[in-house]
């Protein structure tokens, strides 16, 4: 038999809490890590309260995963290419990478050319294919860049083709110049 044993109070609990935080030195001088000694006993109450409704709901406390933070990946510019190891990035800029498909958006306006670059990232991405290249052309409009060429690399950026994508860059004159990209799909990951 199991001997008879005391199940601690929420009070046991708080004094408990006080003892320990008041013997906690801090790492930094007139910083506190949590603020006052108020809002340490509300982290603590809340987190009791927590581990409560879980005991009540038959669900063991270390079998909930803790909520991942959505962090909104940077936004990419031409040559950018955060989270790419910097070899993959130089083969990326100089058209060294295999062009796996391509597109040509010209003829097309925005709406157009919007809805077929979107359904075609994802159909590349889910093929499995690593690098893209986009055609844009170079056109121009009273002096400025042409109106896709501007557009393509912010809807690049959109969270739903974003999500596909590593890096892009300016394509190769062999390959179009500057109205046209090269893209890097993110590996397929199947679970």
């Amino acid at each position: 038999m199991a001997p008879n044993r005391k199940k601690p109070s929420r009070d046991d609990g708080k004094e408990l809490w006080r003892r320990v935080s008041r013997s906690v030195t801090p790492l930094q001088k007139g910083r506190q890590a949590f603020g006052s000694e108020s809002k340490d006993e509300g982290l603590f109450t809340e987190s009791m309260e927590k581990a409560d409704a879980n005991r009540l709901c038959g669900v063991a406390a270390a079998s909930i995963p803790a909520p991942k933070a959505k962090k909104t990946p940077p936004l990419l510019s031409h040559g950018s290419v955060a989270g790419l190891d910097k070899r993959s990035g130089e083969r990326l800029r100089r058209g060294k990478l295999p062009i796996e498909a391509r597109i040509d958006l010209h003829g097309m306006n925005q709406t157009e050319a919007h809805r077929a670059l979107i359904n075609f990232i994802d159909r590349q991405q889910a093929a499995g294919k690593r690098c893209v290249s986009i055609i844009t052309g170079k056109g121009t409009y009273r002096g400025g860049a042409g109106i896709l060429r501007e557009a393509v690399p912010r809807w690049l950026n959109e969270p739903s083709i974003r999500r596909h994508i590593l890096a892009f860059s300016h394509a190769q004159p062999k390959d179009g110049g500057t109205g046209a990209l090269y893209v890097l799909l993110r590996r397929t990951r199947y679970s």
